[in-house]
Order: C-alpha cells, then sequence, then structure tokens
C-alpha cells in the first residue's frame, strides 16, 4: 500500500458486498492494511447507557474498515478508478494517475 493511498482521498469500492460506491478515506490502519472509507461497510453498535459517545445510549451506526487493495483512486477528470503509481517530479515523489499521468490532488480534510 505504502503511500498510495491516504486520508481525504476520493476512492472506489472495487471488490465485496460494498462494490461501486464511492467515498472519501476517514482513516488509513498502515499496520493492518485497511482503510475506513465514508458510508461503506457500515456496521451497527449497541451501546449501554453512560458508554463513550451515548450517553442515554442507543444504536450506533458506523463505517468498518475495507482492505486496502479492495479500494482503488478516483481520477476526478474522468470520475472513474484508476491506478496510481509514484513518480519524481522536481526532486519530490508525486502520486500520478496511470492512466491520465496527472498528478493526484491534495486531499481537501
Amino acid at each position: 500500500m505504502a503511500t498510495r493511498i491516504r486520508k481525504g482521498d476520493l476512492v472506489q469500492v472495487i471488490a465485496g458486498a460494498d462494490r461501486g460506491k464511492q467515498g472519501r478515506v476517514m482513516a488509513v490502519d498502515r499496520e493492518r492494511g485497511r482503510v475506513r472509507v465514508e458510508k461503506v461497510r457500515m456496521q451497527k453498535r449497541h451501546m449501554k447507557p453512560g458508554r463513550k459517545q451515548m450517553a442515554g445510549g442507543g444504536i450506533l451506526e458506523q463505517e468498518g474498515y475495507v482492505n486496502a487493495s479492495n479500494v482503488m483512486l478516483v481520477d476526478p477528470g474522468t470520475g472513474q478508478p484508476t491506478r496510481v503509481r509514484l513518480e519524481e517530479r522536481d526532486g519530490r515523489r508525486v502520486r500520478v494517475f496511470a492512466k491520465s499521468g496527472d498528478p493526484v490532488p491534495d486531499a481537501q480534510e
């Protein structure tokens, strides 16, 4: 995975139950090679009263992690998922879309 997917990137799920969904990356777990994408792999957690976010208890819906190999970055020019490669430009390593050759835009967080 290296540095190909970062927090704030627009990605599309290419495998699994949520295949075809697009969303922004909320978190990256480099150790396990997983990413959390908004509105993908929604999970329900039943919270007892007085716990973490729920003072009165209830059901909390949150995103789960997806394997990073099951998502691809989306090229904003075409709206299609594409592979990404690293290139050296002006002495810096830059992420570049493989199809168009355009640099990956910085994430808006």
